[in-house]
């Protein structure tokens, strides 16, 4: 946990509380599921995902760079991204982070747990291959921003969406969620792990929190309604 909330992290929580309620209440409905998801566990889900998303847990430590610009921009970037850039920044006199890659919980831990049940219980090969595609984006249009970490836009995940109802109608809610969830952690993955530590860095990366939680939770959102129209 980074322990910063701002003005722009309130308004994205308070977002996402608005569609989380109503959703919900279709799911304390039985309208709502994800394959052998059942509606009550896929409401646990997603309380527990935004809950989570507070909580980091740290993996591997190391060193990257810290950008001379990043000192004219912090100030910027902390607004966007509800990040304590400034506070890092003015951690240490060295040019170099003391960088710690960590899971975020509520956006990495919980729906990969979610998604291997899935694969487990519904094994689904047309959900691999549109998660392969999903990865494929991820690599190209993720971008390891100075004193954030990984940043990728937060629709990507919705690259699943046409696929899985142009190739599975009638399982395409659990399709999209798994190929859009585990194809946005895959690439998170490989994007933190082959990023170039010398020409940039931040003194935390997360796998599934800033710069990715907002694309993985907003796939699970929509994942979620569609099984309201597709079954």
């Amino acid at each position: 946990m980074r322990g910063y909330t701002n003005s722009s992290e309130i308004r994205t929580y308070a977002a996402f509380v608005l569609i989380l309620l109503p959703t919900a209440a279709l799911c304390y409905k039985r309208y709502l599921s994800l394959g052998t998801i059942s509606p009550f566990v896929l409401m646990v889900i997603l309380f527990a995902m935004l809950l989570g998303s507070v909580a980091e847990i740290p993996l591997i430590t190391t060193r990257s760079k810290k950008p001379e610009q990043l000192f004219r921009y912090a100030p910027i970037l902390e607004d966007i991204y509800s990040v304590p850039v400034v506070k890092e920044l003015s951690i240490g006199k060295d040019r170099v982070f003391n960088t710690t890659i960590s899971t975020n919980v509520g956006g990495a831990v919980i729906p990969a747990l979610a998604t291997i049940y899935l694969l487990l219980t519904q094994p689904n090969n047309t959900a691999l291959e549109i998660m392969l595609i999903v990865v494929i984006a991820v690599s190209l249009l993720s971008e390891m921003t100075g004193g954030i970490g990984l940043v990728i836009p937060d629709y990507i995940g919705l690259i699943a969406l046409p696929f899985s109802l142009i190739v599975s109608p009638e399982n395409a809610a659990s399709v999209t969620f798994i190929a859009g969830v585990g194809g946005i952690l895959t690439g998170n993955i490989i994007s933190v792990l082959t990023f170039n530590k010398e020409r940039t860095g931040s003194a935390f990366i997360s796998i599934g929190g800033a710069g990715s939680f907002k694309a993985i939770y907003l796939t699970t959102i929509v994942a979620s309604l569609l099984s309201y129209f597709v079954h």
